[in-house]
C-alpha cells in the first residue's frame, strides 16, 4: 500500500463521516470561522496582554477560584515560571517529579537546562506519588508537582483524598505544590469536586486552553496575585510577551464557553467506548474504567499493521478508529491512546465492537 504519511491521515480523518477517537482537524479558514464567533472582530485587539487576554485571565481565575492568572504563549514556559517561583522564594533549587512527567519527558529538562534547578523523584511507579512517599523525600524540595491526569502513565489520577493527604504532605515537608493541570478540565468528574476546590489544593496551577478545550494555543499559571506578579516579569524574561495574542485568547474562552460544559459527558462516555474495546479479542484497556475521557488500549497485533489497518478503513469506509499504534516491549504487542470526545458520543458499544472487529480483521491481513 501507499506510504502511510501524516498528510495521507490527516486527509482521511478529514474526510470521515464517523470518528471514535480523536476530532476531525480544522482548516484554518475553519479556524478563522471559529474566531467570526468567538468574540467581536471588530473591537482593539490587545496589545502586550490587555483586551481579550485580560479576559481570559480573568475568566480562568474565576473558573479556578484563584487571585489572579497569567496568559502563556506555552505551557512549558508557565511550568518553568511556577518552578522558579519556587525555588526563589525558598532558595532551594530541588523540584520533585515524577519521571513520566511532562517536564521530564516532554519539556527537555527546561527547569535544569534554563533555571538551574534539579529534579527528586518521590516515586518511579506508573501513579501519581503518595503522601507517604512526599514525607519519605531523601531531601527537602521547594515545590512538589502533581500531574492531573498523570497522561504517560495511561491517564491516571489518584483519589480525591489521596490528592488532599498529597498536597497537606508537600506543605508538612515545607514545599509549595503545584499542579500540572494541562488536563485538569477532564479530572473533576473523577476527583469529584470543583475546579475551585481542586485548585485549593494547590499553590499554583497551569491549565492549557488547546487540549481539551479546542484553542489554538496557550496556557495560563493561576495562583496568588504575588505569583501573578513574579509570573508577568518572568513571561517577559522568557521571551514569552508577545505584541498581540488575541486569536489565541478568544478561541480559549470559545472552549471554555463551548466544550467545558460538555466534559462531564464526554468522561461518562469513555467509560462505554473502553468497555466495548476491552471485549475486542486480545484487547487490554488501562485504566478500566478510564479516570477521564482518555485512556490506553493495547491489541495483539504490531504497530505497523493497526496503523495501516486503521488508515485503509478511514480511506474505504469512512470510519476512523484509532491512529497512533505504538508497538510496545511484548513482541506482537502494540497501544494507542483513546480520545472520547465530542465525535464518539454518536457511537453505541455495539457500534465500537462492530468497527473494532473489522479493524482487527484488516490488520491480521498485513
Amino acid at each position: 500500500m501507499p506510504e502511510n504519511t501524516r498528510d495521507r491521515r490527516l486527509a482521511a480523518l478529514r474526510a470521515c463521516d464517523r470518528i471514535l477517537s480523536g476530532v476531525r482537524p480544522a482548516t484554518m479558514r475553519e479556524r478563522l470561522a471559529d474566531l467570526e464567533a468567538a468574540g467581536d472582530l471588530d473591537a482593539l485587539p490587545d496589545f502586550y496582554g490587555d483586551g481579550p487576554v485580560t479576559t481570559l485571565e480573568e475568566r480562568v481565575a474565576e473558573i479556578l477560584g484563584t487571585e489572579a492568572a497569567v496568559f502563556f504563549p506555552t505551557g512549558t514556559m508557565a511550568q518553568q515560571v511556577a518552578l522558579r517561583y519556587g525555588a526563589d522564594r525558598t532558595g532551594n533549587p530541588t523540584v520533585a517529579l515524577h519521571p513520566l512527567g511532562h517536564q521530564e519527558l516532554h519539556e527537555r529538562h527546561a527547569y535544569s537546562w534554563l533555571s538551574g534547578l534539579r529534579a527528586v523523584w518521590p516515586t518511579a511507579e506508573p501513579r501519581n506519588p503518595t503522601a507517604e512517599e512526599i514525607t519519605a523525600l531523601a531531601e527537602p524540595a521547594s515545590t512538589v508537582v502533581i500531574e492531573l491526569p498523570l497522561r504517560d502513565a495511561g491517564f491516571v489520577l489518584p483519589t480525591w483524598d489521596e490528592l488532599a493527604a498529597l498536597a497537606a504532605a508537600a506543605r508538612g515537608a515545607g514545599a509549595r505544590v503545584h499542579f500540572d493541570g494541562a488536563r485538569i478540565w477532564e479530572s473533576a468528574p473523577y476527583l469529584g469536586h470543583s475546579f475551585e476546590e481542586i485548585a485549593g489544593l494547590a499553590d499554583s496551577t497551569y491549565v492549557s486552553f488547546y487540549k481539551t478545550l479546542g484553542g489554538l494555543s496557550g496556557a495560563a499559571l493561576a495562583g496568588t496575585g504575588e505569583l501573578a506578579s513574579y509570573a508577568r516579569a518572568w513571561r517577559h524574561r522568557f521571551g514569552g510577551q508577545v505584541f498581540q495574542q488575541w486569536p489565541a485568547a478568544l478561541t480559549a474562552i470559545s472552549g471554555l464557553d463551548r466544550e467545558l460544559p460538555r466534559i462531564p459527558e464526554y468522561v461518562r462516555h469513555a467509560r462505554t467506548v473502553a468497555a466495548a474495546l476491552a471485549a475486542l479479542p486480545g484487547a487490554r484497556v488501562f485504566p478500566e474504567p478510564p479516570h477521564v475521557h482518555r485512556f490506553r488500549l493495547w491489541l495483539p497485533h504490531p504497530a505497523r499493521a493497526l496503523n495501516d489497518a486503521a488508515l485503509v478503513l478511514a480511506e474505504e469506509e469512512k470510519v476512523w478508529f484509532a491512529s497512533g499504534w505504538q508497538d510496545t516491549e511484548i513482541p506482537g504487542v502494540a497501544m494507542a491512546e483513546i480520545t472520547a470526545a465530542a465525535p464518539a458520543l454518536d457511537w453505541t458499544a455495539a457500534d465500537v465492537t462492530e468497527i473494532g472487529g473489522r479493524l482487527i480483521e484488516r490488520a491480521a491481513g498485513y
